[in-house]
């Protein structure tokens, strides 16, 4: 029996590349797809996508598959960077790379890839899918270090139902290896890092290119001033880095972190060493999404309020038109704008977004 036509995304990277790898191997009818999604703003950044055509494109000769290249910029823009602004201009944390899955990658890709006569499309996401009585559920990917279900939980059933993910049962040592093996050209390639699809960079640099600097008073836990911040949006709580906070403040030599962000006052709370100030055990969520059935309330699960966090148990409950979310044990620079997800055992349930924490 012949296997249907699938078109995987095609980055340019080494997770991409064994991704079609393996699915040629499996006996797909392979194309693949390069998406441009940013218009480069300077030298750099154009250098670094035009490699990346050039890898993509290379890879898919070796391949002896078709390259198809698309702009998806203006989708970019519309559902993913201008609500990533809307949400920083408010003091909040947004997490780009959650919404460019659902827009981007799994929304005008997926439809593009079927325009062209694709029943899937595949990615080099380290995560999986399972199909179990009538739903489709995402699972974390085998390799721990390298799951990625996180930035997934917004995908629907109708997503994973066209959705592959050919990684999801390999360690990342493993990829590289499989790389090395068949002599392709992203083999010791380094990960992309940063901002979905804009890359690496700067981040506050960044920002104030499209937000305005809104000075006003850092202050510590005694409301004692220490110096003037630059505007709420180029900072997130927990943050240590960039805050500039040099001798003379404080009674100790630990380092300084963000504790809180006042938006009527316009001012920065700060705080030095493992403050309780950085510590809550509870938050109010917005938006839930759950990727099978929504699940009878109040439930006992995991979850997560970052990507780099292990797994923390917690009991969801509902509270008017948000959710609730009370922790076993305190949770360390909990932020609003960012996800919330949330797991039973390997089984990704969906996530909602950080509103408040108490």
């Amino acid at each position: 029996m012949k296997q249907p036509k699938v078109i995987v995304g095609l980055s340019g990277g080494v997770d991409s590349s064994v991704a079609a790898l393996l699915l040629v191997k499996q006996g797909f009818d392979v194309e693949a797809i390069f998406m441009k999604n940013w218009e480069e703003d300077d030298t750099s950044t154009y250098c670094n996508a035009q490699q990346d055509l050039s890898d993509a494109q290379k890879i898919a000769d070796s391949l002896g598959i078709k390259l198809h290249t698309v702009n998806f910029s203006n989708n970019y823009w519309e559902d993913v960077f201008e609500h990533f602004l809307q949400e920083h201009k408010k003091g909040r944390t947004p997490n780009p790379d959650v919404l460019c899955n659902q827009k981007i990658k799994f929304k005008a890709f997926l439809d593009y890839a079927l325009s062209l006569g694709a029943k899937k499309i595949a990615t080099g996401h380290y995560a999986r899918i399972m199909q179990k009585n009538k739903f489709f559920q995402l699972k974390t990917g085998l390799d721990e270090n390298k799951d990625q279900s996180y930035f997934l939980h917004l995908l629907n059933q109708y997503q994973l139902s066209k959705s592959l993910f050919p990684l999801g049962e390999i360690k990342k040592s493993k990829v590289r290896e499989i790389a090395i093996k068949h002599n392709l050209i992203t083999a010791n390639k380094k990960d992309s890092t940063g901002i979905c699809f804009i890359g690496k960079r700067d981040f506050s640099s960044f920002l104030q290119t499209y937000i305005p600097k809104q000075q006003g008073d850092m202050v510590d836990e005694n409301e004692k001033f220490i110096k003037h911040h630059k505007g709420l949006a180029f900072y997130t709580i927990g943050q240590r880095k960039g805050l500039k906070i040099g001798g003379g403040f404080g009674t100790s030599g630990e380092p300084w972190f963000v504790a809180d962000k006042r938006l009527e006052s316009n001012e920065l709370l700060v705080v030095q060493g493992e403050n309780s100030l950085l510590f809550h055990q509870s938050l109010s969520a917005s938006t839930p999404h759950w990727i099978a059935t929504q699940p009878s309330l109040p439930l006992t699960c995991m979850a997560k309020i970052r990507y780099r966090q292990n797994m923390q148990n917690c009991t969801i409950s509902k509270e008017n038109n948000t959710i609730k979310v009370l922790f076993e044990k305190p949770q360390r620079a909990i932020t609003p704008g960012q996800s919330i997800v949330f797991y039973q055992q390997n089984i990704c349930l969906g996530g909602a977004i950080i509103e408040s924490r108490e």
